[in-house]
């Protein structure tokens, strides 16, 4: 516990102990600035930039106690707040900077702080990519997958 709490204070992040992952994520820019309440349930693949919280409400007359329960595959966006017992369905994405205080269909997207939602027929690809000699991979279950689709490689180098 020692070794968390030392690389806690280096990063500034908190992850509550009774936090759960289903599977892994993917923390492009490392802990930073990452707030995660315990109670929170976040599934896998899920992306997640820095200085977002995921925050529980713990105010007893409030409409919304408890944790953030995010499905699989969810993009947060950086500085995103997902705030109080709300539900965010599997392929979603959170814009940057929003405050999510309602509860999220899957395959939707969020894309202001006003909380405007646009249901998607469904989002395919909520892959973050990083570039390596070899091209572009994306992150799954843990691993850095070398991307094979040539769509969507022209597209990640502006081609198409």
């Amino acid at each position: 516990m020692t070794i968390y709490y030392l690389y806690q204070k280096k990063y500034g992040f908190y992850i509550g102990h009774s936090a759960r992952f289903t599977g892994q994520s993917c923390f492009p820019h490392g802990f930073k600035g990452i707030f995660i309440s315990g109670g929170a349930k976040i599934g896998s693949n899920c992306v997640i930039f820095q200085n977002v919280t995921i925050g529980s409400n713990s105010l007893p007359n409030s409409k919304r106690v408890g944790s953030p329960t995010i499905g699989n595959n969810v993009y947060i966006g950086a500085g995103a707040a997902l705030i109080g017992n709300i539900s965010i369905g599997n392929d979603c994405r959170i814009g940057a900077n929003c405050t999510v205080y309602k509860d999220v269909e899957e395959n939707s997207i969020v894309t202001s702080a006003e909380l405007i939602v646009r249901k998607s027929d469904m989002i395919m690809n909520n892959k973050f990519y990083k570039w390596t000699i070899d091209g572009p991979a994306y992150f799954k279950d843990g691993k850095w997958i070398m991307e094979k689709d040539q769509e969507i490689i022209l597209k990640l180098y502006n081609k198409l």
